[in-house]
């Protein structure tokens, strides 16, 4: 909770009337959040964000490339030495306010033993990955906040034109950059054992390399 901002609005005189107005808002926020529950179909791509509903719009190649990557990578790893559920795209977080589908996501064991067949709805995950889109905000700003917030122990920002992975990882509940680079290794903290090439995001003879290393070590 962000205190300062609690103390900043006791200081006015009208704080009442201040808290009423946001109880107003919040219940026609959870008014619009159920009425875009029953608008959306697996066919449609949106996300709702403080009480807006988002949706998306086709996305380039190249981001289409980097996250298939990640996908096949993350997921054999994770299938291979069953570690838990990895979602994609249309996978719905939803957390207190907000519904999200992240590009890919992994939940840890304990988490993905509860899911059920037919569930729609998620809670948040263990790592998410966002590959940038033209709203730059949406995955820098508003998502990391809200991730943070609810304890997704780490988040990777992937730029696919300037083809750069930056790693945050959840330290005393708040996000440390640990890594942002274009070579070298990422390994994650989430996914246990989880290490591969940065360019291996983005090369795809590199990706089918560490695969093959997935299996030969299995």
């Amino acid at each position: 909770m962000n205190l300062n901002l609690v103390d900043t609005i006791l200081e006015q005189t009208n704080a009442e009337a201040i808290i009423d107005e946001v109880k107003q808002r919040l219940e026609a926020e959870k008014m619009a959040r159920q009425k875009f529950y029953a608008l959306i179909d697996e066919d449609t791509k949106a996300e709702f964000v403080n009480g807006q509903i988002l949706y998306h719009s086709p996305v380039k190649k190249e981001h289409n490339d980097v996250t298939k990557a990640v996908l096949k990578l993350l997921d054999t790893f994770v299938e291979i030495h069953e570690l838990g559920y990895v979602g994609i795209e249309k996978i719905m977080v939803s957390l207190t306010r907000n519904d999200y589908e992240p590009d890919v996501c992994f939940f840890k064991q304990e988490k993905a033993k509860e899911f059920k067949k037919g569930q729609m709805l998620f809670p948040a995950p263990d790592l998410a990955v966002e590959v940038l889109s033209s709203n730059v905000k949406h995955d820098r700003v508003i998502k990391f906040n809200d991730y943070q917030e609810h304890g997704v122990l780490e988040y990777w920002i992937i730029d696919a034109e300037a083809a750069f992975v930056e790693q945050y990882l959840l330290i005393n509940d708040k996000y440390e950059l640990q890594l942002k680079a274009t070579e070298g290794f990422i390994k994650s903290h989430a996914v246990q054992g989880f290490q591969i090439p940065i360019r291996a995001i983005f090369d795809k003879a590199i990706n089918l390399q560490v695969l093959r290393q997935f299996f030969n070590t299995k």
